[in-house]
């Protein structure tokens, strides 16, 4: 039975491939244009956080009576991970983690469980709890965020005007939510002082009673009649603050008026929410988030167009500003990279216009759109946007997609120049040709195998990467072996017959000067096979020595312009204090060069503006600032000064500054963790970790996460005296909450709004603290004593925040890396004293690193994981294609020469090693073993031809040299724009670097070890091509 011969087929029906190829071309510039564009590729953040809050609980009872019983019921979890948790005065949060094996679709499901089983435990949690609630909305991403300002406008009045901003911008295409940040609730408060209230012997709880009867919404009943419906409606509902101050009170026979005994008046809560200031001003914050699968530019186009609107009507005095425009960012990296495509496709045109000729190389060049735009449309269909990892996969793609289309064009050439007429030249090239390519492109698609497979959020994070580029892999065979010989059919011309009438000798294209010299070397190597294969291994083991001193590297940090810095005042810290400490800061960065904005988050950290933010978590001791750098001179010039200044400016407060992140988000480089049974003892080894840190020069800001402790005073109840006079504890406690921090009586309604009129003492009873011995409490008997007649007040210190991991009490050691050194290295350098501070545990102890070195081990394991599956693919390729186990094992023996060149080159060029070079060097083995496969393949063809097995062996290596290098070539120069980039760089010097020491070794190693290998006869060679025959003469059964 006859295969078919696709490139004879193509030329046969010429009409229908060109239709299909005008076809895909159309259809490739549509989808690049239909393509979701974002800055980062969609991972799944798996995480959900648990509040629960106790009113009047300390840290040590919400840990041990909420904490601990929501983890305990959380470990039933099926895809948990690990659970890590926080108790603070009055709070819990529990992060339940799930696995990263776990299919990102069954994450939701997850979710269900988790607050299902809560939910099963919900009454057996203490009294007075309130929640527990449940956010899994961690992903959610706001690109845009705007600040509204006037300085003469009140926080209301500003938010009527930011409601009519975000009604009109959640009409805007793509938008998907609109958050305002740093709003701060209206309030009516109701200011009584304590003494006054004694004097007139008023009963705390009197004033509450009849503000919530007054207001309240109770059913007045209505008529049925037999012809209508007519409802009763009671007066008396509070709209105005003047009702509130004329409301009567009576007490004991008597009337007044509550503006009498009691200061009204209307403002914000207090103390105050998280809030937002913008160059130093307060700001409401809005935030935009994008739709899921949307695209990122044309909503940015969008939201300018709505924004130069609104900032044309909005009212004089307020300014609408930009905070944060991601779809600038992402109009900047993917210029970048469309930039370093157009200029790889340009290198690939040269070598292949220098190398082939005009001709040939203008068949490579009509191939390059056409697989890119087939690569386009099944992106589009395959729901693969644009991001930093997609476009950078394009890159790698191009260098390898040239491949096929070079193979097939110059075998065409070939024997085009030997006399074939271009029907039967295509029909050779395909014959000869086809089945290897595939099997090429098929092993180095494998190469990015273990990608896919990589149960991890990093894995997650690259897969595009194996998909663009298998995509493309696959595409360009088909065009290679329909599209290109119809371009060569075209474009290429016939050579004829000779002047005399004959035939060309289809010999003499590898019978030239420089095809001869390389004959020479090639015999040699086979000739001296031992010597060679020994060298090579030399060369081998010595770079793995030398792989041993290339820097670590997890991700590299984000190109993005802004800064992140951190400011954290010691736990229990005001709000207010942290707002004079954000002040201090905005004061020095109000003149600093090349910082064009910046934008303060006062008691929490930033909304998640990119996708990769280490989001950090409401606390009022902390303030996050984030810095719009005018360039990326100017960014590191900026930190570099305020890592500098910092510490003397701030020397109370422990501070951060940081360049945002890429992938998956880590946080601290460097953590350590000490778990165990008694948190007192890990915290004395935490401490001998933070010693070992503190001698070492790189660690900055080393700090455990227990932080400080709070202040408190405890109120110690004479409980007999106070039974005795009718008091109990609860009473005591209702009354210091509602004279200090005030109690919450009624809502006010105006509009479609409701607003919490608040009942508490004036400013004096609630700042100053010598007059808490003084306050009026009431008895049984409606008298007033003083608090200090029933009660001691001791002024001590408790836990402000205890952290859990599984359940376990466990202290975190952190830090920061601010030197060009990588955190594996400082790991390295601390693990002696590690070790003997680990030596010493008790029991029941232990010490696990945290940070970028253990997210970069899961990362790196979740990638091993689909080493082997790599490995039986590959082998299963090679099989189908060779038929040998011997020359299928072969073959992967010369994937790990490009060791050799990855180390050399990323040494020469001061690359770390990072995950994205890891993956990188484990395609690097596809792409040897791809130019291996045809060798051998080759070399197969001329045995079965004839051939001797020495001039199998040699000739096979000559006729392959044009193509093998070639298609390295390109690959290799097609990297040096990608070289460029933070993110990819690394990857694309290890590639390069290992890709030109393979393929040279392929072409010198190869033959050696396959003559090494089946015995291969040496022969003494003329140089031409010629082996004297009785050295040709092969030994039975030595060839596969």
């Amino acid at each position: 039975m006859t295969r078919i011969n696709l490139s004879e087929w193509a030329l046969a029906n010429r009409s229908l491939v060109t239709y299909f190829m005008v076809l895909l071309g159309v259809l490739g510039v549509w989808g690049y244009f239909h393509l979701g564009q974002s800055e980062d590729p969609p991972f799944t953040f798996r995480i959900m956080v648990v509040r629960t809050i106790w009113p009047g609980a300390t840290a040590d009872e919400v840990d041990r009576l909420v904490t601990d019983r929501i983890e305990e019921k959380l470990q039933e979890l099926d895809s948990l991970d690990f659970l890590r948790s926080y108790s603070r005065p009055g709070e819990s949060q529990v992060f339940v983690l799930y696995r990263e094996d776990v299919a990102r679709s069954t994450i939701p499901d997850s979710w269900y469980q988790t607050r299902k089983k809560v939910n099963d435990i919900r009454h057996l949690l203490p009294p007075g709890v309130i929640g527990p609630s449940f956010n899994d909305e961690f992903g959610d991403t706001f690109g845009n965020i705007y600040a509204l300002q006037g300085k003469d406008f009140s926080y209301e009045e500003l938010k009527d005007y930011a409601d009519r901003v975000r009604d009109r911008l959640l009409r805007v295409r793509d938008v998907a939510k609109v958050e305002f940040i740093g709003l701060q609730e209206e309030r009516i408060f109701v200011d009584m002082a304590n003494t006054r209230r004694a004097q007139l012997g008023i009963p705390p709880d009197l004033i509450a009673r009849v503000l919530a009867q007054q207001n309240d919404v109770s059913p007045a009943g209505d008529f049925d009649t037999s012809t209508d419906k007519i409802y009763l409606r009671v007066s008396g509902g509070l709209s105005r603050v003047d009702q509130l101050k004329q409301l009567p009170i009576e007490f004991n026979g008597r009337t007044f008026r509550l503006g009498d005994v009691a200061e009204i008046s209307r403002g914000y809560q207090d103390p105050p929410g998280p809030r937002m200031r913008f160059n130093g001003e307060n700001a409401i914050g809005i935030a935009v988030s994008m739709e899921k699968g949307g695209d990122i530019i044309r909503l940015g186009k969008a939201l300018d167009a709505e924004f130069e609107t609104l900032n044309q009507v909005v009212p004089m005095g307020m300014q609408l500003s930009r905070v944060a425009d991601q779809p600038r960012a992402v109009t900047r990296a993917t210029n970048v990279f469309v930039r370093a495509l157009g200029e790889a496709v340009i290198i690939v045109l040269i070598v292949c216009f220098v190398s082939l000729g005009t001709r040939v190389g203008l068949v490579v060049m009509a191939s390059i759109p056409l697989v890119l735009g087939m690569t386009f449309a099944a992106m589009h269909y395959f729901g693969i946007g644009l991001h930093k990892i997609s476009l950078g996969s394009l890159v790698i793609a191009l260098g390898l997609l040239v491949d096929d289309a070079i193979i097939a064009v110059e075998m065409m050439a070939v024997k085009l120049e030997q006399g074939y007429d271009r029907v039967k030249a295509a029909a050779f090239a395909y014959t000869s040709t086809a089945f290897p390519m595939l099997s090429g492109t098929l092993i180095t698609a494998a190469g990015f195998l273990p990608i896919a497979l990589a149960k991890s959020s990093t894995g997650e994070y690259t897969v595009s990467i194996f998909q663009v580029v298998t995509l493309a892999l696959l595409l360009s065979w088909i065009a290679a072996v329909i599209f290109v010989p119809l371009l060569g059919y075209k474009l290429l011309p016939e050579k004829g017959l000779s002047d005399d009438g004959k035939a060309h000798d289809e010999h003499a294209v590898y019978h030239t000067k420089f095809y001869n010299r390389f004959r020479k070397l090639v015999q040699l190597c086979v000739n001296r096979r031992w010597s060679t294969i020994g060298i090579t291994v030399g060369l081998f083991v010595g770079s793995l020595v030398l792989f041993s001193t290339v820097p670590q590297q997890f991700f590299p940090a984000s190109t993005r312009l802004e800064l992140l810095v951190d400011l954290k005042l010691p736990e229990g810290a005001s709000i207010d204090q942290t707002e004079k400490a954000a002040k201090r800061l905005e004061g020095l960065l109000t003149d600093v060069d090349g910082l064009e904005s910046f934008v303060a988050y006062i008691g929490s950290g930033a909304p998640r503006f990119i996708l990769p933010l280490d989001q950090q978590l409401p606390a009022a001791s902390f303030t996050q600032f984030v810095l719009n750098t005018r360039d990326y001179k100017a960014r590191e010039a900026i930190r570099a000064h305020l890592i500098e200044i910092l510490p003397q400016e701030f020397s109370e407060a422990r501070w951060r500054v940081n360049r945002l992140e890429n992938g998956p988000p880590v946080g601290y480089v460097l953590q350590y963790r000490v778990s165990g049974p008694d948190r007192d003892i890990a915290t004395i080894h935490a401490e001998k970790i933070a010693a070992a840190m503190r001698a070492n020069p790189y660690p900055r800001g080393i700090h455990l996460d227990t932080a400080e402790p709070s202040k408190v005073i405890h109120v110690t109840i004479d409980q007999s005296r106070a039974r005795s006079l009718g008091v109990t504890t609860s009473s005591v406690s209702q009354l210091l909450e509602t004279a200090i921090n005030g109690a919450t009586v009624t809502q006010f309604r105006e509009d479609n709004k409701l607003i919490s009129v608040v009942m508490r003492g004036p400013p004096r009873e609630r700042e100053h603290l010598e007059l808490l011995s003084s306050l009026a409490v009431p008895t049984a008997s409606g008298a007033n004593i003083p608090l200090a007649q029933i009660a001691r007040l001791e002024y001590s210190f408790e836990p402000g925040i205890l952290w859990r991991r599984n359940r376990a009490p466990t202290i975190t050691v952190r830090a920061d890396i601010y030197d060009d050194i990588q955190p594996p290295e400082v790991v390295a350098q601390l693990a002696p004293e590690i070790a003997k501070i680990e030596a010493g545990l008790p029991t029941g102890y232990r010490i696990e690193v945290g940070g970028t070195v253990e997210d970069a081990a899961k990362g790196q394991g979740s990638v091993n994981v689909g080493m082997p599956l790599f490995l039986l693919a590959v082998f299963t390729v090679l099989m189908i294609q060779l038929r040998s186990f011997s020359q299928s094992i072969m073959v992967m023996l010369t994937a790990p020469l490009g060791i050799i060149g990855v180390a050399s080159f990323l040494l020469l060029f001061g690359q770390p090693f990072g995950f994205v070079a890891m993956l990188g060097t484990i395609a690097l083995l596809g792409m040897i073993m791809r130019n291996s496969v045809i060798l051998i393949d080759q070399i197969r063809q001329d045995l079965e031809h004839g051939r001797s097995p020495f001039d199998a062996v040699v000739e096979a290596t000559v006729r392959r040299l044009r193509p093998i290098v070639l298609t390295a070539l390109a690959a290799v120069l097609a990297m040096i724009p990608l070289s460029r980039s933070v993110f990819f760089g690394p990857m694309a010097v290890a590639i390069m670097g290992g890709l030109f020491a393979a393929t040279v070794l392929t072409l010198l190693f190869l033959p050696a070890l396959y003559a090494a290998w089946f015995k291969v006869p040496r022969s003494t060679s003329n140089g031409n091509g010629g082996s004297a025959s009785h050295h040709a003469v092969a030994v039975e059964g030595s060839l596969p």
